[in-house]
């Protein structure tokens, strides 16, 4: 009971720095490019793995090499792909659709880990699930349903439901991990992610859209190297450990509410009615998800 309540907190502390990453990304609009915000961002954290945590790294190393194919392909999609999205994503939608949007994933965490693992999933937590769907349909759809019908969606949304999809694929990933440090896997992961940025950073510069930080674009890059790369990876790897995909997923649905209500305290960004509705039904789809979890 106590390593769960842990791993919640660990969960609860990583929503809240996912959900700060939604105020970033509006923040750096104008101050980076995003694929340079992406590149700096996991160079950052492969740079403070490497001088305070290599360690781990050389006496895990044995056990790492043999993985080192699985370790990158999870760096490139749950970490530089699903961030290249986000940021991008950040350029033609709002701070708070961001945010919500990041509900979508435990909907993608609970169907991949049923196909992948034939993990249970009770009659409630698929009603908890759906709930939460609908919660980010209705963002997606700008709180007129007809646009569900018509596929009238702002690129950007559709970019952070594919982002999403990819971080669950990733979620599920993380289930099967071979019996190493949490911090040595990381470690490659993120050198993998960023190695996987540079391709997309000189795309950004042949198409022109390069931007170099500013000065406030450097106290963003800081601040999203800290926060949503590094110490809540950290914590998210280690809860889903703890608890599983499942229930580490349905716990993301809380980052939404921590970027909305950010985005409109910083940015001042408008809260439409839809908006509410939305996390009330991602918060429903947490509550029926949790009590409806199977029991082992």
């Amino acid at each position: 009971m106590e390593k769960t309540w842990f791993a919640y907190a660990l969960v609860v502390f990583t929503t809240l720095c996912w959900g700060a990453n939604a105020v970033f990304g509006q923040m750096a609009v104008g101050e980076v490019s995003p694929m340079a915000l992406v590149a700096l961002r996991w160079f950052g954290v492969a740079l403070l793995l490497v001088v305070f945590f290599n360690k781990p790294v050389r006496r895990d190393w044995p056990n790492l090499k043999p993985h080192l194919l699985f370790f990158s392909a999870m760096g490139i999609v749950g970490y530089s792909t699903f961030n290249g999205l986000f940021y991008v994503a950040a350029y033609t939608t709002s701070g708070v659709n961001v945010g919500i949007l990041q509900g979508s994933i435990p909907v993608f965490v609970m169907v991949g880990a049923f196909l992948v693992y034939r993990t249970p999933v009770s009659v409630m937590q698929m009603a908890g699930v759906i709930c939460a769907f609908f919660g980010v349909a209705i963002v997606a759809a700008g709180g007129d349903l007809s646009n569900l019908r018509d596929l009238a969606f702002r690129v950007g949304d559709l970019l952070m439901i594919i982002a999403c999809v990819l971080y669950a694929a990733y979620t599920v990933g993380l289930q099967k991990r071979p019996q190493v440090s949490a911090m040595g896997m990381f470690t490659v992961m993120a050198g993998a992610a960023f190695l996987a940025t540079l391709p997309m950073v000189a795309i950004e510069v042949q198409m022109g859209q390069f931007l170099a930080p500013t000065p406030k674009g450097y106290a963003i890059v800081v601040m999203v190297t800290l926060f949503p790369s590094f110490l809540a990876q950290l914590a998210f790897i280690h809860a889903v450990k703890l608890i599983g995909p499942n229930r580490a997923g349905v716990m993301v649905n809380l980052a939404p509410v921590f970027a909305a209500a950010m985005v409109v305290m910083v940015l001042n960004e408008p809260f439409h009615w839809f908006h509410g509705m939305a996390l009330g039904l991602v918060l429903g789809g947490i509550l029926l998800s949790e009590r409806g979890k199977p029991k082992t």
